[in-house]
């Protein structure tokens, strides 16, 4: 299993009882302490396409699971070309996108990068919260007023707040009132998601990125789905 998203780790909870199945789940490594799944697991990339088939090949793989992230495209991309080549199963585990509701007020977009040309139109005092790999478009934004939260502190000289999810609808209003938010940066990562529900109720406009299309396999939206098919 690809994973790093807390349906993987729920999956690879109820795989891992299975005692005829062998669960390996592979981590990409970016965060240095992550929260492991029950099972087998693997920790760092695979150098593409090549190094992934090469992995699946020598661990005897019968069906590979990608519940990564929605954004995490290259390797889903890779995920689909390794295993189209060696006839072995694939199945996507994705969450689904969001929904607007009734006083939502969000601005979609096509990249991190539209995002931040879009945001000075949009407010003045932004939290962004698409990653501490994506941050680099804002840092451009000098007149803005700029508030990253990560797990794990940027590589770049910005403003930061360190917190791991999921995070309630209180601790999201506390923190868009205590830093005077006015609009918010995210991605469409799916879900249930506080952040949402606060901005909704202090009337904050959301930038959202979309996600990149799913590929042409089967795709599955929850846990059970996923291990239904599996087991």
């Amino acid at each position: 299993m690809l994973g790093g998203t807390g349906e993987a780790r729920r999956l690879a909870e109820v795989l891992a009882a299975v005692p005829e199945l062998r669960v390996v789940t592979s981590l990409a490594g970016r965060v240095s302490s992550p929260h492991l799944p029950p099972g087998e697991v693997r920790i760092g990339g695979f150098d593409g396409v090549e190094g992934l088939a090469a992995w699946l090949r020598a661990e005897g793989v019968d069906v590979v699971v990608d519940a990564t992230h929605p954004f995490a495209a290259r390797i889903t991309a890779s995920a689909v070309t390794a295993t189209s080549r060696l006839g072995i199963p694939l199945l996507v585990l994705q969450r689904p996108g969001w929904r607007e509701s009734d006083g939502d007020d969000w601005r979609w977009v096509g990249s991190v990068s539209d995002a931040a040309e879009l945001l000075p139109s949009v407010g003045r005092r932004a939290l962004l919260t698409v990653g501490r790999q994506e941050l680099a478009p804002f840092t451009r934004l000098s007149d803005m007023w700029l508030l990253a939260r990560s797990i794990e502190q940027p590589d770049l000289p910005v403003r930061a707040v360190l917190a791991r999810g999921p995070f309630t609808v209180e601790s999201e209003l506390a923190l868009l009132r205590e830093h005077d938010i006015d609009v918010v940066v995210t991605k469409d990562s799916g879900g249930d998601d506080a952040k949402l529900v606060a901005a909704r109720r202090l009337a904050i406009p959301v930038v959202i990125v979309r996600r990149p299309s799913p590929p042409a396999v089967t795709v599955v939206s929850t846990v059970d789905q996923a291990a239904n098919r599996v087991i």
